[in-house]
């Protein structure tokens, strides 16, 4: 299936989700989509059982799609500078202390406690994994996703500070995850169980602080283009390149491209780049990214749907996946909670708040793509599909029940 095709079909099936859960189920945008994308397939399953030609494009759509290419080299980057673009960066700086811990200690915290609960706890229940894959597990399941946690909370009741401190969380912790998961991928594949902390430093430090300094420079220069110029349809362009050049630039340099993408986003959109000439551009160009936004949400959760029929094993692994929801569900309250009891005048975040921001750290896209990352082998099945459970019960059940988790908190506070 040639590349148009592949986009068509996906914007076309897109289009028709998104119609079925404005017009019957109304849902909000992220859980109606995946709810009925999931169904979808399923459906497409069993007709496939039935009669594989009545399913044959469907399941060449999903299986030509390369879900971790589209996601980590494309989407992500797109998607993240349109939500930094965005963000209210006052805000952002008056919550930058429990943004900056949640999104890097707690994000450690989460992988070593749920990669010790899952290898020892699973154990109990005959789920025999090797501790450095359950880290490995953990590393792509911590960090909380910004797509999913983006479209949720627009849709919640949070306080304006919770919902800051969630989205910029979500925003920045993406970039340490994925250092620790490709740390412990490297382990992996060169069959060693102990780290270098020395490489791993060098490691951390190029790929973070890199990815921060291209997206200051190439934020800057897009920032600075766009105010010299008044036609609008010229800046459009200009904040397209700025995100198209760092994905080229941070693959090239091997930087982190999700805190690149974040950074310029925020440096970009920080600042108005109104002059007298274009008055109402910069109001003109956030619309523009909240749209693609939105379009792009739409689509990567259509795919998250579509992987699906890519996964027929899921099936196989039930108690894995319960197991794995509750396992984060823990982690996640401790990697909380364990950095309050130190730092809660710095945070400056209440006991109340703690179900509130364990509930609302959503998975999505970005786990289902590290997770298909994963080298062939006897736990990639296990890791994988209990991946893809915690992700449809984090944007489902976590995104549905999440208001009424924020009245019952709200309650206790007062």
């Amino acid at each position: 299936m040639d590349l148009f095709v592949i986009i068509a079909l996906l914007v076309i099936l897109s289009a028709f989700y998104a119609y079925l859960n404005v017009r019957f189920l109304k849902l909000p945008g992220s859980i109606g989509i995946v709810t009925i994308a999931i169904t979808g397939s399923a459906l497409t399953l069993l007709v496939n059982k039935i009669d594989p030609a009545a399913a044959k494009h469907l399941n060449l759509l999903a299986k030509d799609i390369n879900f971790p290419s589209a996601v980590l080299n494309i989407l992500l980057g797109f998607l993240l500078f349109a939500g930094s673009f965005r963000a209210n960066t006052g805000r952002l700086r008056r919550e930058r202390r429990p943004v900056f811990i949640l999104s890097t200690l707690s994000v450690l915290l989460s992988t070593a406690i749920f990669g010790c609960i899952f290898h020892f706890g699973g154990a109990l229940f005959h789920i025999r994994v090797p501790l450095i894959y359950c880290l490995l597990f953990g590393a792509l399941i911590s960090p909380t996703d910004p797509v999913s946690v983006g479209n949720i909370i627009k849709h919640s009741k949070l306080p304006s500070h919770l919902s800051t401190i969630i989205s910029g969380e979500s925003l920045f912790n993406d970039g340490v995850g994925l250092v620790v998961f490709i740390t412990l991928l490297e382990a992996i594949r060169s069959g060693r169980d102990e780290v270098d902390l020395w490489k791993t430093a060098v490691f951390f430090f190029r790929e973070a602080f890199g990815g921060i300094l291209l997206g200051v420079i190439t934020g800057m220069a897009g920032h600075r283009l766009m105010k010299t110029v008044p036609d609008f349809q010229t800046i459009v362009l200009i904040s397209l390149s700025v995100v198209m050049g760092i994905s080229v630039a941070g693959s090239y340099l091997e930087v982190s491209i999700p805190l690149a993408a974040v950074s310029a986003g925020l440096f970009a959109g920080s600042e108005t780049i109104n002059g007298d000439e274009n008055e109402r551009s910069h109001e003109a160009l956030v619309k523009f990214w909240g749209l693609v936004d939105e379009l792009l949400n739409t689509v990567l959760f259509v795919m998250i749907g579509l992987q699906m029929i890519n996964l027929p094993y899921l099936t196989s692994y039930p108690l894995t996946g319960i197991l794995s929801v509750l396992f984060i569900l823990i982690a996640r309250w401790l990697s909380v909670f364990l950095p309050l009891i130190f730092l809660r005048r710095a945070l400056e975040v209440n006991y109340s708040n703690m179900l509130v921001l364990t509930w609302a750290g959503v998975r999505g896209g970005i786990s289902v793509a590290l997770a298909l990352s994963v080298p062939a082998g006897p736990y990639r099945h296990i890791i994988l599909s209990a991946s893809y459970m915690v992700v449809i019960f984090s944007v489902v059940v976590q995104g549905l029940t999440l208001n009424r988790v924020i009245r019952h908190a709200m309650k206790k506070q007062y």
